[in-house]
């Protein structure tokens, strides 16, 4: 399957075809915006049927430095699952990484803490990602 890649300023950045295999992950590093109020990394099979939906908020939909992860099966959401731990900071640079597991995803941030989130859409390939909201993607690699 090809690869293909789409960066749109309002959109983020997208890119499909992946077939990431359990095992398999990314490590995505970037700016997050000085007067952010959250970003959005998404994997799944498209952007209606994202496996893991990691939001962090700083300031945004009632949310104040929460985590929220969930995932969007058919453009419908599931349950979100909210992290107090919240180690992003305004203006500064991060890297995430996220491995799929095949029955999970485990989310590595900035602090070195994990966060785990079921992989409720049971997707066995994962082609889609996506990085949208106040972060400006400057590295993007696959483990």
């Amino acid at each position: 399957m090809r690869k293909t890649w789409d960066y749109r300023r309002n959109k983020g950045m997208e890119a499909s075809g992946l077939s990431l295999q359990p095992g398999m992950g990314i490590k995505i590093m970037g700016d997050i915006s000085p007067d952010a109020k959250c970003f959005r990394l998404n994997l799944g099979k498209d952007e209606h049927n994202l496996a893991l939906h990691f939001n962090p908020r700083f300031n945004a939909c009632d949310d104040t430095n929460t985590i929220i992860c969930n995932s969007r099966q058919e453009g419908i959401w599931g349950t979100e699952q909210r992290e107090a731990n919240f180690p992003f900071l305004p203006g500064t640079t991060v890297e995430v990484s996220v491995t799929f597991e095949g029955s999970q995803f485990t989310v590595k941030l900035p602090d070195g803490s994990q966060i785990s989130f079921p992989n409720r859409l049971n997707l066995e390939t994962i082609d889609f990602f996506q990085v949208n909201g106040d972060f400006t993607l400057k590295t993007l690699s696959f483990q």
